[in-house]
């Protein structure tokens, strides 16, 4: 029989935990109705998870993290591309990609999205391709040969009849692409079927070659910088892999699952959902890199990290540019790296250093303030 309201408060009232916990703990037992056997070991294994997950005071947490992840770190291997998991994207595992995600980089080596469908286009295959070639980048290559035409001065691009028609589009709009991007003249054959005439506003041979040049840059479909999409079948819907990552512009496709898209560019995740979502990317893609090595780290270390690269409200890296450089004694800046230079700078300014932290107490020779060295007796 379910225990009232009355008795839950009476029986959490005396936990020493945090309140949101606690109210957490009896909204959930109000909610599924709980015997009051099964309230008293739901209470038995939060104290027992709780008191493992509490830190003792004056506790060197940062110290026993940079430990906990530089050590794993060790034994990661230095090889950089491996498959993910899906056929022809690979994508940057083991220690180099670990580097880039404390460096915060703002370009990761290879970017990738795993895009969720929407129902109706998860279940169609057909749906799925057509939403793939929307978001794929198409260029002219992909579509055509292009022959450079010097006794006209012309370039003549002769489209493929079966790429156009699997990609959804028809040699006028191709030629309107080409017209808005390159402000040149450009005309669809009338005798020769899919050929579109490209002509130079000036009739110079420098202006043909630089022409047939840029039209490689064109994007004629799709999102500039998704170079490959490839469909995977899981379960019972089809996901897309790309190799490039552009979220905010793949998340205003319609058929696009918006609250279960992910890319692991963790500066684009900052930029369209904001810090908490890439302080969790950042957790996320740290355990993900190190259990593919076949490595435990427990989370709270992970968690310290990024919690210490975003608590400013941007992504900063661990390093002198960022974490490190920002420290406010000198004597830590300049254990870390240019140690010369933040030396004479503090000197020209007259910076005051308090000797607060770890680094700058063990180069003075002192007692470093945690611990047992935080504790001071006094005798009377």
């Amino acid at each position: 029989m379910a225990i009232s309201e009355a008795t839950i408060d009476s029986m959490i009232s005396n936990l020493d935990m945090p309140k949101s916990m606690l109210e957490t703990l009896k909204d959930d037992a109000i909610k599924v109705g709980v015997t009051k056997k099964e309230l008293e070991d739901i209470i038995e294994k939060l104290k027992e998870n709780y008191e493992y997950a509490c830190v003792e005071p004056c506790e060197a947490v940062g110290v026993v993290s940079a430990q906990s992840i530089g050590e794993p770190g060790t034994q990661m291997t230095m090889r950089t591309f491996h498959y993910a998991g899906v056929a022809e994207i690979n994508v940057t595992l083991g220690l180099p990609r670990l580097i880039e995600i404390v460096d915060a980089r703002k370009q990761p080596s290879t970017p990738m999205m795993t895009i969720a469908l929407e129902e109706e286009w998860a279940n169609d295959r057909d749906k799925a391709r057509h939403l793939a070639w929307e978001i794929e980048a198409t260029h002219i290559e992909h579509l055509a040969d292009i022959t450079t035409d010097l006794a006209n001065m012309h370039l003549i691009i002769d489209l493929h009849e079966k790429t156009l028609k699997y990609r959804s589009l028809t040699p006028d709009e191709v030629a309107d692409k080409l017209r808005d991007e390159m402000d040149v003249m450009v005309t669809v054959s009338g005798d020769i079927a899919n050929q579109v005439i490209v002509t130079p506003n000036a009739p110079s041979y420098r202006e043909l070659l630089q022409l047939a040049k840029n039209i490689h840059n064109i994007t004629l479909k799709g999102i500039e910088g998704i170079k490959r999409v490839v469909i995977r079948k899981e379960g019972d819907e089809y996901t897309l892999y790309t190799e490039g990552s552009q979220l905010k512009n793949v998340l205003q496709i319609e058929g696009v699952d918006v609250t279960r898209t992910y890319t692991n560019n963790i500066g684009e995740i900052y930029e369209v959902f904001g810090i908490e979502a890439a302080r969790n990317a950042i957790i996320t893609e740290a355990n993900s890199t190190l259990a593919e090595q076949g490595l435990t780290v427990d989370v709270r270390h992970i968690m310290l990290v990024s919690d210490i690269m975003c608590c400013d409200g941007e992504v900063k890296q661990i390093g002198r540019h960022g974490i490190s450089g920002e420290k406010a004694s000198v004597f830590a800046r300049a254990a870390f790296e240019v140690t010369v230079n933040h030396l004479l700078d503090a000197g020209m300014r007259g910076d005051l250093d308090k000797l607060n932290g770890v680094t700058e107490n063990i180069i003075v020779g002192q007692p470093i303030k945690l611990g047992t060295g935080d504790v001071h007796l006094i005798s009377r």
